[in-house]
């Protein structure tokens, strides 16, 4: 089972495992909102992988890339269902 942390429990975390790091809240905060991190929001709050946030932070992981926004690009439109009448 994962092993899920708000931000700032995240923080605290990372701290006790190493004392001197340099990882700031905001730093953290900036990794998931620029989805760089994995995380789960419920409601306000934001939670991620402490597991998963020390292999970011060792290099094991590396976030898959964004799927690309089509712009300039004719999409089509779905059919909608016609209502009996």
């Amino acid at each position: 089972m994962a092993r899920m942390r708000t931000l700032p429990k995240a923080i605290t975390h990372i701290k006790s495992i190493d004392p001197e790091t340099a990882l700031t809240a905001h730093a953290l905060k900036i990794l998931v909102l620029s989805e760089k991190l994995p995380h789960i929001r419920i409601g306000a709050k934001r939670l991620v992988d402490v597991d998963l946030l020390e292999k970011y932070l060792s290099g094991e992981y590396i976030p898959p890339a964004p799927t690309p926004i089509m712009h300039g690009v004719i999409r089509p439109i779905p059919e909608r269902k016609k209502a009996n009448g």
